[in-house]
């Protein structure tokens, strides 16, 4: 299984509001940023530290500390975008990088219009975000373009996912971990998340 599922009540009240019809702009984009930095924890938790030596107020001692350079942040546009603050507020000293996709309506398949990643982005673990999997196809194209980048390491982070889009991760990159806040019933007849949240680029942005 790629999934890892935050399975906690405190991330169940703040998606519980996220997913209410009646909750405005405000606070969604504040509750979308809270859940980020609640999946961030979840994902580093793995991570390598570094020892160092640091000089408290009473004494010298060793500890471990993050090396935030092997880091690069990359939303999914636009929706990912409302994702980014609740990271680099954890890891300030990630790089950002961008790619651009929307979904073909008749289609279903997603179409790139943009693609900027840090110049040693291969160097770096990419952590993509997007507050919705439903069909996992944007988001399998972006791991397709990061490792052909030369990328080694990625993870995904998404706050709803449907277990159709996470189906189709573990079948074309089972390499890659998926964290995400829950995991809802699955697609309607128009491969949107059915409980669900609405359009998350909508709701971030107040655009509709």
């Amino acid at each position: 299984m790629n999934e890892i599922v935050l399975n906690h009540p405190l991330i169940t009240h703040k998606l519980g509001i996220l997913r209410s019809v009646t909750t405005g702009t405000k606070e969604f984009r504040e509750l979308v940023t809270e859940i980020s930095t609640l999946l961030c924890y979840e994902a580093t938790r793995d991570a390598k530290l570094e020892e160092v030596e640091i000089e408290t107020p009473l004494a010298k001692m060793q500890t471990g500390q993050l090396n935030e350079d092997n880091y690069a942040v990359v939303p999914i546009l636009r929706a990912g975008m409302g994702m980014v603050d609740g990271i680099i507020n954890v890891i300030p000293n990630a790089k950002v990088g961008h790619i651009g996709l929307y979904r073909n309506e008749e289609t279903f398949e997603p179409v790139e219009y943009y693609y900027k990643m840090p110049s040693d982005i291969k160097d770096r673990i990419a952590m993509i975000i997007d507050p919705m999997l439903a069909t996992g196809g944007s988001v399998s194209a972006t791991i397709d373009k990061l490792k052909a980048d030369g990328v080694k390491q990625i993870k995904f982070l998404c706050i709803v996912a449907a277990p159709e889009g996470i189906k189709v991760i573990e079948t074309n990159h089972p390499d890659v971990q998926i964290y995400c806040a829950v995991v809802d019933k699955g697609l309607n007849e128009n491969k949107y998340i059915v409980p669900g949240l609405g359009d998350a680029g909508d709701r971030i942005y107040g655009t509709k």
